[in-house]
């Protein structure tokens, strides 16, 4: 059977990304994030600079490579659910895989350097208010769920602090479980309010 050149295509350049981001993260931890430059990078994964810069834009993001993969899950765990499936319990899940890959051994080192460099702060935090705005347009035009657009934009906003808040608990699964009786809280008490149903009633997701 022949496999179709697009498959091949995608698949080799997912793995190009894989391995750029692989090198990237390996030189930072061994030399120091500052220490290191794309062109640095570019040279040990033996591709063009140019190649770099078609998988990632910047160089905060060689080392937040799975920045769209999350937002992705998110997004998709509103828009793909079952009809019958409550909305909540779905973002729960994704934020627990989040913390959990978040909260590996493997992963200290990574945030250890996150947390010392200004940059990568600064890039983490415009990230989380990405995925906020994407997740909230997702809420936003989903039309089962029958909640204002203030609701949808905070409740988004609440989700995607959840993570960063559980992360530096001592219990971080613990954590996830705390904030998300408050998140459901909220999201319910947005489909009661008075002006909060766009359709003036609770919704499939409430």
């Amino acid at each position: 059977m022949t496999v179709p050149t697009t498959g091949r295509r995608e698949r080799k350049k997912a793995a190009t990304r894989q391995k750029i981001a692989d090198t990237a993260l390996r030189l930072f931890l061994e030399h120091g994030y500052d220490a290191v430059g794309i062109r640095d990078v570019a040279a040990e994964a033996d591709v063009a600079v140019t190649t770099l810069f078609s998988h990632f834009a910047s160089k905060e993001a060689l080392v937040f490579e799975r920045d769209d993969d999350f937002e992705q899950r998110l997004t998709r765990a509103v828009t793909d659910r079952a009809p019958d499936e409550p909305l909540i319990p779905a973002l729960r899940r994704e934020i627990h895989a989040l913390v959990r890959h978040c909260v590996a051994d493997d992963a200290a080192p990574i945030w250890g350097m996150i947390v010392a460099s200004p940059a990568l702060r600064e890039y983490e935090e415009s990230m989380r208010l990405r995925h906020a705005q994407s997740l909230a347009e997702a809420l936003i035009a989903s039309p089962g769920l029958s909640r204002s657009a203030t609701a949808c934009r905070t409740i988004a906003r609440f989700v995607i602090d959840a993570y960063a808040l559980a992360r530096e608990a001592g219990d971080p699964q613990a954590a996830v479980d705390e904030i998300f009786e408050m998140i459901e809280a909220a999201w319910k008490a947005a489909g009661q309010a008075p002006n909060g149903p766009r359709n003036g009633r609770s919704g499939a997701g409430g």
